[in-house]
Formats: C-alpha cells, structure tokens, sequence
C-alpha cells in the first residue's frame, strides 16, 4: 500500500467518523438509551455500509457522505412517523408487554416474546430480584429490559421489615396517549370513554386531543398532562 492508499484511507476514515457523529446527533439519544429491534438493525446496517465504503478504493468520500445522509433520512423520516401515527409504533418498535400480572407469570406472553424462564430470572437478578416472589408486575419493554412494581412486601424498606400488613398493589394504566384513548387499558380499569371524558373536564381538558397523557392508578385521582 503506497501514501497515497493511506493517505486516501485516513481521508475516508475521518470522513465515515465525522458523518456518524452528525447523524448519531440528529437522529438524539433515543437511538442509544431506548435501543429498539428496529433501531439495533438500522445501526448494523449503517456500519456495513460506512465500513464498505471505506474499504473499497472504488468508492470516493462523497459517495460515503451521500449513503450516510440517506441512511440517516429514511431512518429519520421513519421516526417521524412513529411520533406522527401511533399505529405504525406496534409494527416498528413493538409494544411492551405484561409477563408477570398480580405475582404470576404470563407464560403465553413470555412464549409470545420468545423468552424463557431462565431469561426471566436473568432480567429479574440485573434488577437486583432474586425471587419472582418480590415482584406484583414486570413488563417487557420494547428495547428488551424489565420494568418491575415490587409487591408490598418486597418493597423498600420492606413492610415486612416495619412488621405491617402486607397492602395490594395496583398497577397505574395509561387512559391517554398523544391525545388518543387507550381502549384496551381504559376496558382492564373498568371504566368507559364518557367517564373518562368526565374526569378530564374536571381537570379543564374538553377534548381527548388536547390531553397529552392521562395515567390512572387505583385510589388515586387521574394524573393529567396537557400538550
């Protein structure tokens, strides 16, 4: 390899860097801290590429700047539509789900996700539970991590410890999303669209539209954020 290869290398090498940089900053953080199936294979996809094209003599540095830019667009208009139609977030970024529900575990929705029990205990010891015992609910988030309520006994510092009664549990439920009901949420609460409707005009929300986020938990008035 002559200066020249090296010299045209290190060129391409800067360049690949610079404009993974630029789009790692315009795409935000999301892209690392909240890392979906479909997120993980646009980042695999766009190193093969960038390490393709630096590789290969034929390919000059504007052609590595131009297979970034439209990488990043179609990953960034992608995005766009995930914030812009809640339908397309279940297909593109999958939707969380239930495995463990009031302490047993929901053995259809752990088959449905392809995990076994000994990855859920796995889940489980990263979140410092050693016993499925400790926990009331755990749901499966879309970028593979366990979000976990303890149950009351399990709680810190544990009733058990202050020697009181063990209390249920109740799960909070989002009722409202970008401004659209949660049917199936609103259904498992027991309540419908024009008790919802009531609770929000409560609190001066007269549309569903205008309400950003509305979160119910039981014994607890509605919790309500506006756009």
């Amino acid at each position: 390899m002559n200066n020249m290869d090296f010299t045209g290398l290190a060129i391409k090498l800067v360049i690949g860097y610079v404009a993974l940089m630029a789009i790692t900053k315009i795409l935000g953080k999301t892209q690392i801290n909240q890392l979906t199936p479909f997120d993980f294979i646009s980042a695999l996809a766009l190193g093969e590429l960038v390490g393709g094209a630096i590789h290969d003599k034929e390919i000059s540095p504007w052609q590595i700047i131009y297979v970034v830019i439209i990488w990043g667009a179609l990953v960034y208009i992608t995005e766009m539509i995930t914030q812009k139609f809640k339908q397309t977030r279940s297909l593109l970024e999958g939707k969380p789900s239930l495995i463990i529900h009031k302490g047993k575990i929901n053995y259809e929705a752990l088959k449905k996700n392809k995990l076994d029990l000994d990855q859920l205990q796995l889940l489980l010891r990263k979140k410092d539970i050693f016993s499925i015992q400790e926990v009331e609910y755990a749901i499966l988030e879309t970028d593979g991590t366990v979000s976990i309520l303890k149950s009351s006994t399990a709680a810190s510092p544990t009733r058990s410890d202050l020697q009181l009664k063990k209390e249920q549990v109740f799960l909070p439920m989002a009722l409202v999303l970008d401004g659209e009901i949660v049917k199936d949420n609103l259904k498992e609460a027991g309540f419908d669209e024009n008790w919802l409707r009531g609770q929000l005009q409560v609190q001066g929300i007269n549309r569903i539209q205008d309400c950003l986020f509305a979160e119910w938990k039981e014994g607890e008035a509605l919790h309500v954020m506006k756009y």
